[in-house]
This record gives structure tokens, sequence and C-alpha cells, in this order.
């Protein structure tokens, strides 16, 4: 975990030019730093080598040795303009946990296990406190996906955001055994399309919530929302679901055929992604009912159903799809972990249908 600036020093002491004049405070970087240690090290695995302070972090990848065929997959994402809503609202440590869930959902959705990841925080002004607050975040998300968090970088941007603006990204890695590889080429005409609940929205969407809440509906985040029993503000920094370790029991115990990570486009297109060119989904709205944010965001900004369905996750944040026989284990499976999955449709032929997934019928009421 590197500090706020680089090596770069002014030429000349005394009334010359500093990178402290240029707006870039090094120390409050390394107190940062100082800061954010006793989290990171919570957010680690028996692979990791060293400590923080490196320019590099290292993993010891004899640990692959136990594969016969190790396949490397990556992925890379951040938060998207829900960091508006953690800036405004002043909390710091949630956001780490939607980078986490947007990375290490990405990196399972092929069958991997999230082995590490690493961060970038770019910010106007480096408060200490506060990033080490979004890396506490990251390193409790990275708890929560069984990955190690084994550096980042925490960048200071005078002059190009605001002193209390900031933006978080993140990549990872994580490996799959080659014949384990999950996706469209194991999808068969009869399988079934298991739904795992979101705990929101996610951290998709915001661009339009943002519109519809705040420009169009005047809201403050301050609102007490009876729907949701707390304030608007809280309701949209609930964070994102992290399902790795659940998909990944998934497949020790039934056989999968796919996952599919629902982010941005919504259950339809992101589905769409590991359905063959010669089936189709047919997905059941009636199976479910989104939860009240949804509803709240269309009736707000009087949001066309298809409209919201293609930016929202309208509650499902993953897809399991599965053999028939396997559909008792696997909703079990979820059960025992706390997961609340259901039978939401099943793959058919595409009989000269454009699309790969439809979603049929109404949601239940």
């Amino acid at each position: 975990m590197t500090s706020a600036a680089s090596s770069e020093r002014a030429p000349h002491a005394g009334t010359g030019a500093s990178y402290a004049s240029a707006g870039v405070d090094i120390e409050a970087g390394d107190r940062a730093v100082e800061l954010m240690k006793q989290w990171v090290k919570k957010a680690t695995r028996p692979e990791v080598v060293g400590g923080l302070g490196g320019f590099a972090g290292l993993f010891d990848a004899s640990a692959l040795k136990r594969y016969e065929r190790p396949l490397l997959a990556s992925a890379t994402d951040g938060v998207g303009t829900k960091v508006d809503i953690a800036r405004r609202m002043g909390v710091y440590d949630t956001i780490g946990h939607d980078l986490v869930g947007m990375v290490v959902d990405d990196l399972v959705v092929c069958g991997a296990e999230p082995l590490f990841m690493t961060d970038y925080i770019c910010v106007g002004k480096v408060v200490p406190e506060r990033v080490a607050a979004i890396v506490k975040g990251i390193a409790e998300g990275c708890t929560l996906a069984g990955c190690a968090l084994v550096g980042g970088e925490t960048a200071e941007h005078p002059g190009l955001l605001g002193a209390d603006e900031f933006d978080v990204a993140g990549a990872g890695t994580g490996v799959v055994e080659a014949d384990r590889v999950l996706g469209a080429d194991l999808i068969r005409k009869g399988d079934v399309v298991i739904a795992m609940a979101s705990s929101g929205l996610h951290s998709n969407g915001y661009s339009l919530v943002r519109h519809v809440l705040f420009d169009r509906a005047g809201w403050e985040l301050d609102r007490e929302v009876p729907e949701f029993g707390r304030t608007l503000g809280e309701e949209l920094l609930e964070p994102t679901r992290i399902y790795s370790l659940d998909c990944l029991a998934l497949t020790r115990t039934t056989e999968v055929h796919a996952f599919s990570h629902i982010t941005g486009g919504g259950l339809a297109n992101n589905l769409a992604r590991v359905v063959p060119d010669h089936l189709h989904a047919a997905i059941d709205r009636s199976t479910w009912t989104p939860g009240a944010v949804f509803s709240l965001v269309g009736e707000a900004g009087g949001v066309e159903r298809l409209e919201l369905e293609k930016t929202l996750n309208m509650g499902v944040g993953m897809v399991a799809v599965v053999p028939r026989e396997s559909v008792d284990v696997a909703l079990a499976t979820c059960a025992d972990r706390g997961v609340d999955a259901w039978v939401a449709g099943e793959i058919t032929e595409r009989a000269g249908r454009t699309d790969a997934v439809v979603l049929n019928g109404d949601y239940a009421s």
C-alpha cells in the first residue's frame, strides 16, 4: 500500500515551489497508510508474502501446484457515482464492500476462486481518516469474499478533484481449474435459472437514481422513507452483497453450468451473456417482488419498467444456471448460507426468438 504521493521532491527549499504548495501532502498520505494497516492485515490469505509498504504485493503462486491446469482470471471495476452518496453522507466505510463485490463476483462467474485484490483511491485532498475508512471497507469486503488485499495506491489530485471528492477502483485475480470453467458452453435445454436476491441497488444505475430522486423529486438524503424503515441516504448506501463464497459453495455441493453477475444492464442483458445462441432463457417476474427502492425510483421519475429493468438489478444480484436435478440442493445450499434464492425461470430452445432472455408476466405484489 503506497503513500499518497510519488517520490518527486522540490529541488529547492525556502520560498521555492514545493509539492506541498502544489497541494500534495506526503505526510498526510503516510499517516493514511499507518491508519489503514490494521484493516489490511485482516484481509489476508496464507499465500500472501510480506507486508505493506512495498512497491508490489506478493502472492505465493506455488499454492497453484494443486491445480492440473490453473487458469488465472482477472477483473477490474469501480463503484461509479455511488461515491457521491458516500461523500454527501460522510460515510466512507461501506463503499469498499461495493468495490469488492463488483470485482470478485465477476471473477466467480467463470468458477474462479478470488485470490487477491489491489485498490486505487484517488482524492482531491488526503484526509488520513477518510482514506483509512475507505480501505477498511475494502478490507472487510475482501474478508467476506475470501480473498486478500495485497496492496494499492492512494493518489492526491489537487486541482482536478475538490478537497472532499474522491473515486475508487480495484482489480482482482482468481484461479479456476481449466476443466471446471463455467459458462455458456455448459448450458443445456431444460436447465433452471436460480435467482439470488440483491441487497438493494448494489452499485449500478446511480446516475439514474440520483437524477430521479435528487434532481426531479428534490429529496434529501436525510429524508425518512417509511417504505425503507430508514433514511433515503441509508438505503442508497446499503452495501453490495458479495456472492463469491456462496457461488463457490454451490459449485462444491452440486452441478452448476453458469453464473451471471447482475450489474449494469440489468437481469436480461447480463444473463444473455451466458446463454448460447441456440437457447433462450424465459424468466418469470411473478417469482419475486423487487424491493421498495426499485418501485420508488420508477414512480418518482416516471421511469418505465423496461427502462428500470435495463438499468437496475430489480432485486436479483446473481443468477445460477443449473441442471433441473440440481435445483433442490442448490436452493438448500443458498438457504444454509443465508442467501434468499428461488427458481426464476428455465432454459428453452431459441426457436426463432431474437432475444436471448425474456422477462414474462408481472412482479409479485
